[in-house]
């Protein structure tokens, strides 16, 4: 395995994790869980903030999936495209921590680490 794709095999484990933070931060039982979710009352504090940081990070995860089997599938991949796989799971992680401590602009800036990455591997497919 390359090392872009052990990148974005960890990646897809964060994004792992992040959704069993959000599920498990969400106390609201789990019957309200388990059920249609019709009447769960809106999350807030922490169990919000895992919430929408792992909503964030599904945005993000499928442009990353593609731009990652691009590289791959065209032979693209490089040291440029491995320091924008790097970049954007150190700047996925740091948001999600950020996200969970409730720091808004610096949180911003993590988000935009992540977005440089996925802009150096599209620099490298055209």
């Amino acid at each position: 395995m390359t090392p872009d794709l052990k990148i974005l095999v960890w990646t897809v484990v964060l994004a792992f994790v992040e959704v069993l933070v959000a599920v498990l931060g969400a106390q609201v039982g789990l019957g309200p869980l388990a059920g249609n979710r019709d009447e769960v009352p809106p999350l807030t504090g922490f169990a919000g903030r895992a919430t929408r940081a792992h909503r964030n990070m599904m945005e993000s995860l499928p442009l990353f999936i593609a731009l990652v089997l691009v590289a791959q599938i065209a032979g693209k991949t490089s040291a440029m495209t491995l320091l924008g796989a790097h970049l954007f799971f150190w700047g996925r992680l740091a948001h999600w921590l950020i996200y969970l401590a409730g720091i808004p602009w610096l949180r911003t800036l993590a988000w935009l680490v992540s977005v440089v990455g996925m802009i150096l591997i599209f620099r490298e497919l055209i």
